[in-house]
Order: structure tokens, then sequence, then C-alpha cells
């Protein structure tokens, strides 16, 4: 009896020690505390801008000098936005454990920047900040934190304008598509429309469909609008598609709207009125104009599906109602 007591004791002082040796085990072996992760941002967001700055800056002027890039100034809110909104699902369990794999992210957002500075393609360097996002998230967070903000990272890349050739190359067929579908407009509306290539001939008035005028530009704000949206709101997944799919014939309606109406103000009122329409005002207003149609779509939607309750066998035999 005295022997298995001693043993007890024995293992018991063990269990004490070993947990006392795992206590005093290396910094690196466990998780930063929850403060330590606090005072890490500030470093963090210091790095960023540091990095950045010039990015940054290239970024804001599109917003500001194309003023169909202007939806850019509610990405960032937007996603910060959609973190708020899904907080319900955030991983906690997850905070504070560091994952290496995130670093491999970051390194690969140097190699894109140093990519974009070799071939002076200013878009690369700024798609490199949403990389760089996404693995400082997955270094922090984890892969589960990753998943979770992945709707947010990814909507930051609608506050990058395109490069230029890649405007150009999409340009030529929503050109054409803007020339045409406006002519057919002006001629119900009976004016003397007349298309030749990229130009509508109203009259002796010539309104040349410049590439700026494809509609493209309104597409990425649309389509950006249909993914929050669809982020914001739990809709099934052919809804979604559908929304999703409306983004394009929207922006060429909203397109062959500021087509028109410049045609018209050069007709009814002067050349300077169509001028300053086209440069100063309808970058401004067609955002939300498509906002508007979008909205016509999802009523429409709306009223094409209705949400019922569904019954159990036994709630339907017995339902005075029915």
């Amino acid at each position: 009896m005295h022997r298995e007591q001693a043993k007890a004791r024995h293992r018991q002082a063990s269990g004490q020690a070993a947990e006392s040796d795992r206590g005093q085990s290396p910094r690196a072996g466990r998780k930063p505390g929850r403060g330590e992760l606090i005072l890490a941002v500030p470093a963090i967001l210091a790095t960023f801008l540091w990095a950045y700055w010039p990015a940054l800056v290239k970024v804001v002027a599109a917003w500001e000098q194309q003023p169909d890039y202007s939806h850019g100034y509610f990405v960032v809110p937007l996603a910060l936005y959609f973190c708020w909104a899904r907080r319900d699902r955030f991983p906690s369990r997850a905070v504070g454990q560091i994952v290496w794999p995130g670093l491999l992210v970051i390194l690969l957002s140097i190699a894109i920047r140093i990519a974009g500075a070799r071939y002076y393609v200013d878009a690369i360097d700024a798609w490199s900040m949403v990389v760089w996002v996404a693995g400082v998230v997955w270094l922090l967070g984890g892969w589960r934190v990753f998943l979770w903000a992945s709707p947010s990272i990814g909507f930051l890349l609608f506050m990058i304008p395109l490069p230029w050739s890649a405007e150009r190359w999409l340009s030529l067929p929503l050109q054409r598509i803007a020339t045409r579908l406006s002519t057919w407009v002006f001629q119900v509306l009976g004016q003397p429309a007349i298309a030749e290539g990229n130009t509508i001939w109203l009259g002796d008035y010539q309104l040349e469909v410049e590439q700026a005028c494809s509609g493209l530009r309104i597409f990425v704000g649309v389509f950006a609008l249909a993914c929050a949206y669809g982020i914001l709101v739990r809709r099934v997944w052919w809804e979604r598609g559908l929304l999703l799919l409306s983004a394009l014939p929207i922006a060429l309606v909203a397109n062959a709207t500021r087509i028109v109406v410049t045609g018209l103000l050069s007709r009814w009122v002067s050349g300077d009125a169509a001028h300053k329409f086209t440069h100063d005002i309808s970058g401004w207003v067609m955002i939300p104009y498509a906002a508007l149609l979008f909205a016509l779509v999802l009523a429409y939607l709306g009223r094409l599906t209705r949400e019922v309750e569904s019954l159990k066998a036994g709630e339907v035999l017995h339902d005075p109602v029915i």
C-alpha cells in the first residue's frame, strides 16, 4: 500500500514538473497575445503606407481625374463594412495564431511589385496591395480568418483602375455596341441619326463615341455594386448569378443614355453644354443612374419569386385554412 502511494506521489510530481517545463517553452512556440496583435496593427499600417504610398497616390488621382472611377472612394469603407456585417461568422479561436504560409503570399506581392516596376505597369503595382493585405490577414489570423475576410479582400480590387492596354482591348467591342444602341435610341426619338463606325451623325453634327465613352468603366462600377449586394444579401445562387449578369446590360443602357443626352444637348442647347456634361457631370451622374437601374432589376426579381413557408404533412392535414 505504501509503495503504491509513493508511486502515485511520484507520478503527480512528474506531471507538475512537465507542466512547468511546458510553461517555460520558448516564445517562438506560443501564440501572440491579443495585446501584442493590437500593438502590431499600427506597425503593419505604417509599413503599408510607407511601401505603397506612391501607388495609393496614383490610384486616388485616377478616382479624382476620371469620374467613371469615382466609385473607388467607396470601396474601402464598403470592404470594412462587409467585415462588420459578417462579424457573427468570425472564427475567433484562430486569432493570435501565426500561420507562416501567409508570409509566402506577402513575398508574392513583393514579386508582383517588382514585375510592375520592371514593365512599367502601374496597375500591377496597385494590385499587389490587395495581395499584400491577403498575406497579412493569412499570416496573423490563419486560413479560417482569411476565408472569412476573402469577400472584403477581393472587393478591394474594384478600387484599382484597369490598365490602359486592357481598357483599349475591352473597349473596342463595347464602343461598337454603344454606337449602334445610341443610334437606335436617337432614331426612336425622331432624330436623323446615322452610324458610321464609331461615329454618329446627327444631321450635320458629328458625335464621336471614343474609348472613354465605351461604357467599360461604368460596367466596372455596376459590377462592383452587384458584388456588394451579393455579399451583403443572402439570396439563392441563381439570383446572385442573374444580378451579376445584369451588370453588363445595365452598363450598356447607362452609357447609351449618356451618349444620347450628349447628342441632344449638342443639337438643342450648345456644343459647350454637351462638352461640359460629358467631361464634368456625366461621370458623377451615371453611377447613381446605373444604381437606380440595378434597383429596378432587384424589384423585378423580387416580383418573380416569393418566399413561402414550408409545412409538414401533418400540419397540412390539420390546418383549417387549407
